[in-house]
């Protein structure tokens, strides 16, 4: 009884602290965000703050980990062997980001950390490539290799403007159209 009143405590004080950081991220770069200003935001001592998190960093680190983890998992629930399977993955992983839309938002702008758009352009690269290789689409290693980050990035930024448009589109529409950039570039939305 006594541990979970314990869990229970952690876990509340876990999440202000990750809702507080978002609130402080939406209007400044973390590199001028206080773990004082933070706790007070939190309504949370520093002592406590320190028994969780070495410092406003680790505790962002923990956030964009948590996003990466999710988004692992998603991509690695797809065996992706046909376009069709391609389009459901990248429907599942918008869908994700609009669920989660305001952290995803503030953690590819500007005031979040640039290594974390890498990382998730990074893991996407190295599934696009490990999907390509099982299905024995490479022809040119280092062609699909140009391919793929194009892709990615190019992905990565679509959403980020989504994001920014309030997600003017559906998640499916936005899967939709990002599917077709990729399978068929940009000659195909012809006027």
């Amino acid at each position: 009884m006594v541990n979970s009143k314990v869990d229970r405590r952690v876990k509340y004080t876990r999440m202000v602290l990750k809702e507080s950081l978002m609130k402080l991220l939406n209007e400044k770069p973390i590199n001028t965000i206080t773990v004082k200003e933070l706790c007070a935001l939190a309504d949370v001592n520093r002592s406590t703050f320190y028994s969780h998190y070495s410092d406003q960093y680790d505790l962002l680190s923990k956030i964009e980990e948590e996003i990466i983890h999710d988004m692992n998992d998603t991509l690695m629930s797809y065996n992706v062997t046909q376009n069709e399977d391609a389009l459901v993955m990248i429907e599942k992983i918008v869908e994700y980001i609009a669920a989660n839309s305001d952290s995803c938002r503030i953690l590819l702008s500007e005031n979040g950390d640039p290594s974390f758009r890498n990382r998730l352009m990074m893991i996407a690269h190295d599934y696009t490539m490990k999907t390509s290789m099982n299905q024995n689409m490479i022809i040119d290693e280092e062609m699909t290799e140009y391919a793929s980050w194009f892709a990615v990035s190019g992905s990565i930024h679509v959403l980020e403007s989504w994001l920014k448009n309030g997600m003017n589109k559906s998640p499916k529409q936005m899967a939709e159209m990002i599917n077709h950039l990729i399978n068929k570039g940009l000659a195909s939305f012809k006027a």
